[in-house]
């Protein structure tokens, strides 16, 4: 069985680019949460700063986050996001810890 795949990304906006942002990544929301390979994919709004946003995606397996960035919401995504923010993206793989709860 192939292990999940967590991508988390930090994405600030540019300067008055916080609404192209925002409505850009709400509008990617149905369409990455309806990947067959998606098994979460969230926004998160910084509390201290507003224009700075994370995205919390979750996918089954390697193979669905190639399916995922061959989506063409994906690759629209990818021409307009230089323009509108500063971005940095970590792709992570579970590490298992024991559990010890009794």
């Amino acid at each position: 069985m192939s292990a999940h795949v967590k991508i988390t990304a930090i994405l600030t906006a540019r300067p008055d680019k916080a609404e192209g942002l925002k409505a850009l990544l709400l509008g990617m929301a149905p369409h990455s949460r309806s990947e067959q390979g998606n098994l979460r994919w969230d926004i998160w709004q910084d509390q201290s700063q507003p224009s700075r946003y994370v995205l919390d995606e979750l996918y089954r397996d390697t193979a669905a986050v190639a399916a995922h960035r061959e989506t063409p919401h994906y690759k629209d995504y990818r021409a307009r996001i230089e323009d509108l923010a500063d971005r940095s993206a970590l792709v992570l793989s579970p590490i298992e810890v024991e559990d010890l709860r009794p």
